[in-house]
């Protein structure tokens, strides 16, 4: 979830320091139009073809409606999917 984007940042942090690179959905507090919505979540799903791995941060056990589109997501593309906290 966007609410855990200063969490998604730390995580990204380490990951990078890891070795591995990483993507990120684009954040805004900036109010977008439905057609950049539909273009940002579009855009996201292309990042997900393209990784190799979801990691979902998913404090307290929250995983919001969209993460959860994207999970199924990544599922249907036969991704790996790990969790910050486990389920």
């Amino acid at each position: 979830s966007m609410k855990f984007i200063e969490d998604m940042l730390t995580v990204a942090l380490k990951i990078e320091l890891d070795g591995n690179c990483c993507l990120l959905p684009i954040y805004t507090n900036k109010a977008l139009s439905e057609s950049e919505i539909m273009c940002l979540n579009k855009m996201h799903q292309e990042k997900i073809k393209i990784i190799d791995a979801i990691f979902v941060v998913n404090i307290d056990g929250y995983i919001g409606n969209s993460t959860k589109k994207e999970i199924e997501f990544a599922k249907s593309l036969k991704k790996p999917i790990f969790y910050l906290e486990n389920n």
